[in-house]
């Protein structure tokens, strides 16, 4: 625990709608040590942006809730916190690159307002002093200082990108939620941006949730991966070992739906059929209708987490147990 800097234990959230209950996080575990990076891999809709949500506790309100489960941050549950307490710790201690920059940005404040705004909430200096550090932020990130005083609407997608990650670098958090903060950019942008934050983590010893469906990127940014699907961690380990030698079948999906230039395969080997419906999870394993390698007992028996090696984990029945 005292190397962890994030710790969640068995965190279950649900979106309460007129249609019904959306499960959406199905008592997920998973720990961050300080300096790490890790990745968070899955489908649309596996939950991951619902676990970061959580963690800075901006999940909407009232039609989610967090049902069961603590998250320790620096050993201190964040779930029991104060509002006015959890507003000292977001944007400074844990902050969050969001995924829409459309939407992430206040369209009436210029976009170095919006960054001075976030130093100068958490920092006792002057508003000059703010001014001079948001400028150096956009620099930081690849846009030249004397566009501080622009709107968003004068940016293009990516340089809202860019903007957005100025922002939540801006009072060098500990912790880094990265909620695909490269997928509006293009490549050669989206290698400035990543060695940015390398060089950020390096000088400060920030530790990085990277969200993503983008295996490559996983590969080279990435000390450790954890795999969701239909709410739930279903592989576990660090980034050699589960691209090395993947446990789960869904992990296994992933890789065989990937081009590989030495492949003489005339066709990708996609993951059949779609996730389950969230309102209504199946009982047994979640992955059981699209298993290839599928048992009658799967339908039923929900598996526990098993260590395939140390420090390697996976759920499924065909590695270790299950529970009824």
């Amino acid at each position: 625990m005292d190397e962890n800097l994030l710790e969640i234990r068995n965190l279950a959230v649900e979106y309460r709608t007129d249609d019904g209950v959306i499960y959406a996080v199905n008592n997920v575990s998973l720990s961050v040590k300080k300096g790490e990076t890790i990745g968070l891999v899955g489908e649309t809709g596996a939950g991951k942006t619902t676990i970061a949500k959580s963690i800075l506790r901006i999940l909407p309100n009232p039609q989610a809730k967090i049902t069961s489960g603590e998250i320790f941050f620096n050993g201190e549950d964040v779930l029991v916190l104060s509002e006015k307490e959890m507003r000292k710790i977001r944007g400074n201690k844990i902050a969050m690159i969001f995924q829409d920059p459309m939407t992430a940005l206040n369209p009436i404040e210029t976009v170095g307002y919006q960054i001075a705004e976030a130093i100068s909430q958490h920092n006792k200096i002057s508003n000059s002093e703010a001014k001079k550090r948001a400028s150096d932020m956009l620099e930081m990130v690849g846009i030249p200082m004397d566009r501080f005083s622009e709107y968003p609407h004068q940016f293009s997608g990516g340089m809202k990108q860019r903007v957005v990650i100025a922002v939540a670098l801006a009072c060098n958090p500990e912790l880094l939620l990265a909620d695909e903060p490269t997928t509006a950019l293009d490549v050669t942008i989206q290698a400035q941006v990543l060695d940015m934050m390398r060089s950020l983590k390096a000088r400060l010893g920030t530790s990085v949730v990277f969200i993503t469906h983008d295996l490559g990127v996983v590969a080279e940014f990435c000390e450790s991966v954890a795999v969701a699907y239909a709410g739930e961690i279903v592989e576990h380990g660090t980034v050699r070992d589960v691209f090395m030698k993947p446990a789960h079948p869904y992990t296994r999906g992933l890789f065989g739906s990937l081009p590989k230039l030495e492949s003489t395969e005339p066709r990708l080997k996609p993951i059949k059929g779609l996730m389950p419906d969230p309102t209504n999870l199946p009982k047994g394993c979640r992955f059981y209708e699209r298993c290839p390698d599928a048992e009658d007992g799967c339908a039923e028996r929900r598996p526990d987490d098993a260590e395939v090696e140390p420090g390697h984990m996976v759920k499924c029945l065909r590695v270790g147990g299950g529970a009824i």
